[in-house]
């Protein structure tokens, strides 16, 4: 590696950080091999690029010209790792990009809507060895999309052209010690195939990684959190049960959020160090996706719930409209997932932004999503104004009651106001973060020779905010089973004796704040 390039492998690992970067870009240049057999006969050869075995190897097009060897005769061989290194389970996943160096000729320029063939091999060993393994093969397709920014002439001959970075491949783990890529570009006039590409000088690869340190500070927080997720969430359900009543349908809503918090802490990617689970992203996309679609509907029910006015309430079928859309758009974004991680569980090269129907494709969805993401949002903006209207025009009434009783609403009041200045918050730090430090020297800044990794405190910090919210949520809104005697109600003689009030979860199943909202002033002094 070179010490003086910023982007080389070891300078990227030696960075002191006070914490590890989430992910590691290496990037790579493939090596030209020869490959002996015919093109119309079928090699079964690796081509590895350096190390035992390697293969003959070209420096460009123009030694290959002198040589008389053919385009389909040559082998763009890329070894991942680079020499003396070895990938690891603990980097999680692989993803990699591709880039074409194409020169401008005058009399082979890239024709609009060109698209690039690519007969793509991946293969595998875990030592220096052994024979290469053969992981995926496919003949898989690309649109290239270039510029030049110059002046199309013969002076300019020779100049590259800007491409943009394609998608080429994504491994859901890193079981290998080592892998192999070797690409080639068939040529036939015949069939139309790489004609009108340009004249392709080199090609580059960019592979992208979690970092081993992030990846056990991860699964750290992981297992520190499940026990306690886990126990807030037996302790909520074990003080819903002591209740005389049965459970209403924001305590169930609430317990099902913990459940689907507490399925997100599990920490199962502990087996992927030991099994090569190539399903783990598709895996922890589904639990994500799971997690918001019940954080949002509890939000829609939980403001639902505490509009007093609204007379039909503790039933899940009143919010159908409002969940609707959360359910759809969720489905939508689980359709994307599938025709993406989906597919690549059976061929990693496949992406569905290759071609121009899966771009459109991918596009529907998303928009469907956005669209359903903005009605929800508008929707909610509303619930809320309204619920903090009713509470602010209403609370008039609760001086005229007993000071055990007046405490006891206000304290349901401010537990609302809270919450929902809390969860305006979280919202507003996971959307507007990561805008925030994009602009932040590309995600981390300099103190002293120390470097704090801002991705990687923006990813920890969102997930134990979360954890966080959906703990405080449960501590501050399981049922109490105090009890408020008649000296506390202030009743005396004539009043109800033993008159329970119990501090439920929610106003709504309460009757006594309604009550309020339908007092006259005399009768709340009553």
């Amino acid at each position: 590696t070179d010490e003086n390039n910023p982007t080389s492998f070891a300078n990227i690992h030696c960075i002191p950080s006070t914490a590890p970067s989430p992910t590691t870009a290496v990037p790579y240049l493939a090596t030209k091999c020869v490959d002996s057999v015919h093109h119309n006969e079928k090699s079964t050869k690796w081509f590895t690029p350096w190390g035992p075995n390697q293969c003959h190897k070209i420096r460009d097009f123009e030694e290959a010209t002198v040589k008389k060897i053919e385009a389909n005769n040559i082998v763009f061989a890329v070894h991942i790792p680079g020499p003396k290194i070895e990938m690891s389970p603990w980097f999680q996943f692989m993803l990699v990009v591709l880039q074409f160096e194409i020169a401008f000729k005058m009399y082979n320029q890239i024709d609009d809507g060109a698209v690039v063939t690519i007969d793509v091999g991946l293969a595998y060993r875990d030592d220096t060895f052994s024979d290469w393994t053969e992981l995926a093969h496919s003949v898989e397709q690309r649109k290239l999309s270039c510029n030049f920014t110059a002046v199309k002439t013969f002076e300019n001959e020779g100049r590259y052209y800007d491409c943009n970075l394609l998608p080429f491949m994504e491994l859901g783990s890193v079981a290998h010690k080592y892998y192999l890529i070797n690409i080639r570009l068939p040529v036939s006039e015949r069939k139309k195939t790489n004609v009108g590409i340009g004249e392709i000088k080199d090609i580059r690869l960019v592979s992208i990684h979690q970092n081993g340190g992030f990846t056990k500070v991860w699964f750290a927080m992981k297992t520190f959190l499940t026990p306690s997720i886990f126990i807030i969430m037996v302790w909520y359900w074990r003080r819903i049960t002591m209740m005389t009543r049965p459970p209403v349908l924001l305590e169930k809503v609430i317990f099902a959020l913990g459940i689907s918090m507490t399925f997100i802490n599990i920490p199962v990617e502990w087996f992927s160090i030991g099994f090569n689970w190539t399903w783990m992203l598709l895996f922890g996309d589904i639990r994500q996706g799971i997690f918001y679609a019940m954080l949002l509907s509890f939000w829609i029910i939980f403001c639902g719930e505490h509009l007093m006015d609204h007379t039909e309430r503790n039933n899940f079928s009143v919010y159908w409209k409002q969940v609707g859309p959360i359910a759809f758009g969720s489905f939508c974004l689980f359709i994307f997932d599938m025709c993406e991680r989906g597919v690549q569980l059976k061929n990693p090269f496949f992406s569905i932004w290759a071609s121009d129907v899966g771009t459109e494709l991918a596009m529907a969805f998303i928009v469907v999503a956005g669209i359903c993401a903005c009605l929800y949002f508008l929707f909610l903006c509303f619930m809320v104004f309204q619920v903090f209207r009713n509470i602010s025009g209403k609370r008039s009434s609760l001086p005229a009651m007993t000071k055990a009783r007046r405490l006891h609403y206000e304290g349901l009041i401010f537990r609302f106001k809270f919450l929902m200045l809390v969860t305006l918050a979280c919202a507003a730090v996971g959307s507007m973060f990561p805008f925030i430090i994009s602009f932040v020297n590309e995600g981390h800044w300099h103190w002293g020779e120390h470097t704090v990794q801002v991705n990687s405190a923006f990813f920890t910090g969102m997930y134990g905010m979360w954890n966080l919210y959906v703990f405080t949520l449960m501590f501050l809104y399981a049922p109490s089973h105090k009890r408020y005697g008649d000296e506390q109600c202030g009743g005396g003689q004539g009043s109800n004796s033993g008159e329970d009030l119990q501090l439920t979860t929610t106003v709504t199943h309460v009757d006594g704040l309604t009550e309020i909202y339908k007092m006259t002033g005399k009768e709340a002094q009553e």
